[in-house]
């Protein structure tokens, strides 16, 4: 689970910016009352939900865009190139010739996790690791590359990882050491690149159509009652595999020779609909279902499956062709579940009036003056009260992070 990500000089973000993900210690009525926003994780208490907002072109999406683009370095590095040239930019009012920085504190299997890196365009310069094996801080690994060129000057290891030195020889510039040493089945490294892989979801995704059918069978009644929400006239959902011959010949490589349409068949997935309208006429779900539907069921059952196992998950502008009561369902599933975390960014104010987040929570993006963005938290304002109306005060831009518009330019001409 997260507990912390600092990002600097990524995109619109220049100076570090914090997310942080630990509870605050809050004692009102209202804090007691959304605890259940709340779960325990080892010592710490952290949040399931943080909700980001701002004007446009503040930066929200930078910051959501920033931590994608590292964990992508992470799942990906490995297969770098001398001609790589990373996927992010920095802040290019000051930021260009300056290292770009991420850190992230989080815990995996009741341990916390320290890692950072930092790197330009063309090349990583830091790389750290540390853990907390006995509830005190311990080096796995510090990589250094402006102490080079030797391998010996770059690293520094602890007794956690084996063989280090022959991660290092095949580690170059453009290749985080974590990346490679999990390629080389080095035990720590493969647990931190599991972790991002498979808990640290960066946004909705396609399954493979076995794990499609089986989160359906998992989760049918719940997705029955996110498509009421959406106001689906859909009652009933059933899927199966079948043979299913393909449309084209296919080389066999082990017998060389093109295989006929006739010799070949392909399990396919089938999933079924029925409509309130006749419950007994079955719908095609693929062919005739509309391009909406089809999409709710990719997202949701994405989320379905980060919920109930507890992952977390990225979205940037969450109210994207969705409507308000299914936007606060898929929210309520996360600050219901046991660990799961959701952090999003949103343009809806009326997700700030449902009394339902904390003020630790909700989160504002503003430009400074220099064009890059802040990043701020409603817990910050400590004057700011449980029993005030959130909404309004934001759209008064008492925490800034809202757009100004010059009313003499807007006034139509007549």
């Amino acid at each position: 689970m997260i507990l912390e990500i600092r990002l600097s000089n990524f995109f619109s973000v220049y100076d570090e910016v914090v997310l942080d993900m630990q509870a605050a210690n809050m004692q009102t009525k209202k804090a007691k009352c959304l605890e259940d926003n709340t779960f325990v994780c080892g010592n710490e208490r952290l949040l399931k939900t943080v909700a980001i907002y701002g004007a446009n072109a503040s930066g929200k999406s930078s910051i959501i865009k920033a931590i994608r683009a590292c964990a992508e370095m992470i799942f990906t590095s490995h297969n770098n190139n001398e001609n790589t040239i990373f996927a992010f930019a920095p802040f290019k009012f000051g930021g260009i010739g300056n290292p770009s920085k991420f850190f992230i504190r989080f815990i995996m299997d009741g341990v916390e996790y320290e890692y950072s890196f930092e790197l330009t365009k063309t090349e990583i310069l830091k790389e750290q690791l540390y853990y907390y094996p006995k509830g005190r801080r311990a080096l796995v690994f510090s990589r250094d590359e402006t102490k080079g060129p030797d391998k010996k000057d770059v690293y520094e290891f602890q007794s956690v990882i084996r063989r280090p030195m022959d991660v290092a020889a095949n580690t170059s510039k453009k290749t985080l050491f974590v990346s490679r040493a999990s390629q080389m089945d080095r035990d720590v490294a493969k647990e931190v690149f599991r972790y991002f892989n498979e808990r640290f979801i960066l946004n909705f995704f396609d399954y493979n159509s076995f794990s499609v059918e089986r989160l359906l069978k998992e989760n049918k009644e719940r997705f029955l009652n996110v498509l009421k929400i959406a106001d689906s006239d859909i009652v009933s959902i059933d899927s199966h595999h079948e043979n299913k011959r393909l449309s084209t010949a296919v080389y066999d490589p082990m017998d060389n020779q093109l295989l006929s349409v006739e010799d070949i068949q392909k399990p396919q997935l089938v999933i079924t609909t029925y409509h309130r309208n006749n419950p007994e006429i079955p719908f095609n779900f693929f062919t005739e279902e509309s391009e909406g539907t089809k999409r709710l069921f990719r997202m949701m059952l994405t989320i379905l499956d980060i919920v109930t196992n507890n992952k977390i998950l990225l979205i940037d502008e969450i109210e994207t062709q969705l409507h308000i009561k299914l936007v606060e369902y898929i929210i309520s599933l996360f600050n219901k579940s046991e660990s799961a975390q959701l952090i999003y960014t949103t343009h809806n104010t009326h997700l700030l009036k449902n009394n339902t987040l904390r003020k630790d929570q909700i989160y504002f993006v503003n430009k400074r003056e220099n064009g890059s963005s802040d990043l701020y938290s409603l817990f910050d304002y400590k004057d700011f009260r449980d029993g005030m109306d959130i909404e309004k005060a934001y759209l008064q831009g008492r925490f800034d992070a809202i757009p100004y518009i010059d009313e003499l330019s807007s006034n139509c001409v007549e």
